[in-house]
């Protein structure tokens, strides 16, 4: 008999011959999984390897195999300094239009957006048959119709109001696209929020309109950092609404980029350096709000 639970020598046995099994497995899982993140993190990565190389080597060189600087081809900053003496004042035009139109738009997407995700979350509406689903799904819609549908009654639109090739009529082009994303957000992390909270808000006196901006937007903090990160980013990425609104004076970063063209190709040595150039602000901003991204993508997503 085996006292106090003392395990027989065959279950020590039996343990000790499962345990190196577990353990290799565990060690492959890690391996696999470590394998993995290494070959996304080298997916994403190296287009921005390629177009910082790219960025430094002479055009005679650019379409020959050649990936590592200082053994297999001779750095140079000449890319850069013709394009910033040849191009400077446009890619500086480009960069303030850029930042100019995302920032507003993502700014007028943010506002509109949680004020409509706001209404969504805590009112019930009967428009007719349509109901709040109805109302999100066809928020939905929006999001998922290709800009193409639209961009030429935009055109015509704007050509009435004389604001083609103005800064605002890309504004408002991109606050039109980026706004039932914005809804869509915000209502999902409103309906996380708890009502409580500003139900005793309404009891101590205080407006609809105070409560949700001293009460429900503090919370919501996070998701609205994120919220207009996306925007802003869609709107920085944007092409086709640019290349049919603009031609001369609010021209944007994409635009440039596309542009790098002569009658023998595309200028793969420019188009890097402007590539490079157009990932500054987005980055930048992205590291700034780095830590308010994923706490607020996910907030509101579990309930």
């Amino acid at each position: 008999m085996h006292r106090f639970g003392t395990p027989s020598a065959a279950a020590v046995r039996t343990l000790l011959a499962v345990h190196p099994v577990r353990e290799l497995a565990r060690r492959s899982e890690r391996v696999g999984r470590g394998l993995l993140l290494w070959g996304v993190l080298v997916w994403v990565l190296f287009p921005l390897y390629w177009a910082g190389i790219t960025s430094l080597k002479e055009p005679t060189e650019t379409f020959r195999p050649t990936l590592l600087p200082f053994v297999q081809f001779t750095p140079t900053l000449s890319n850069w300094q013709d394009q910033l003496r040849l191009a400077g004042r446009d890619i500086l035009r480009d960069l303030q239009n850029s930042l100019l139109v995302a920032a507003a738009s993502a700014s007028l997407a943010l506002l509109l957006g949680s004020m409509a995700g706001y209404a969504l979350a805590r009112f019930r509406f009967h428009i007719g048959p349509l109901r709040n689903h109805d109302i999100a799904t066809w928020f939905l819609s929006q999001v998922i119709l290709p800009p193409a549908v639209v961009v030429i009654p935009f055109f015509l639109f704007m050509q009435r109001l004389g604001l083609l090739d103005t800064p605002l009529a890309l504004i408002l082009a991109h606050t039109t696209m980026n706004l039932p994303l914005a809804t869509l957000l915000m209502r999902d992390t409103f309906l996380g929020l708890p009502v409580e909270l500003e139900e005793a808000a309404l009891v101590d006196g205080a407006s609809r309109l105070r409560t949700f901006v001293h009460v429900v937007l503090p919370l919501a903090a996070p998701a609205l950092v994120s919220t207009g990160l996306l925007a802003f980013a869609f709107s920085w990425n944007e092409f086709l609404y640019a290349l049919t609104l603009t031609f001369e004076r609010a021209t944007t970063i994409p635009l440039l980029i596309a542009g790098a063209k002569m009658s023998q190709g595309i200028q793969f040595w420019f188009v890097s350096v402007r590539v490079l150039l157009a990932l500054l602000p987005p980055v930048l901003l992205a590291f700034t709000v780095q830590r308010y991204v994923v706490r607020g993508l996910t907030l509101g997503a579990v309930r």
